[in-house]
């Protein structure tokens, strides 16, 4: 998959679309292999980039940012992950997508996951964690 990243970087350099598909197909194969805190980095730009070209609310920005999310939870970072949850993610999926979209309601699970599995998690954590 790398090389097919390097291929499209060099051919295809034009379509920055295709070369962010496949630089996510690598995040997920590094993670499928264990390697998350690889992903992660490779995540993160994904997201930095689609928020840069389409914006916060483009379903394909939203995709990205839920793939660091899980990550970021996967890799207990909950510090990082409850902020972009809460604050970015959240509120761009229910505005583009809607708050009962699968997406949207697997982010608001994802940020119940943060809240209730960081051990410095507050009681208003755990409220917020229920609803």
């Amino acid at each position: 998959l790398e090389a097919s990243l390097a291929l499209k970087r060099r051919y295809c350099s034009h379509d920055e679309g295709c070369i962010l598909i496949a630089q996510a197909n690598v995040a997920s194969c590094l993670s499928d292999l264990g390697r998350h805190d690889e992903a992660m980095v490779l995540q993160r730009e994904i997201y930095a980039r689609r928020l840069a070209i389409s914006g916060a609310s483009h379903e394909g920005t939203i995709i990205s940012g839920s793939n660091l999310l899980a990550t970021l939870n996967m890799l207990g970072r909950w510090d990082e992950a409850k902020p972009l949850a809460r604050d970015q993610l959240l509120p761009a999926a229910r505005q583009s997508l809607g708050a009962d979209h699968n997406m949207t309601l697997g982010m608001s699970s994802n940020l119940a996951a943060a809240l209730a599995n960081d051990p410095k998690h507050t009681r208003d954590d755990l409220l917020e964690a229920e609803t």
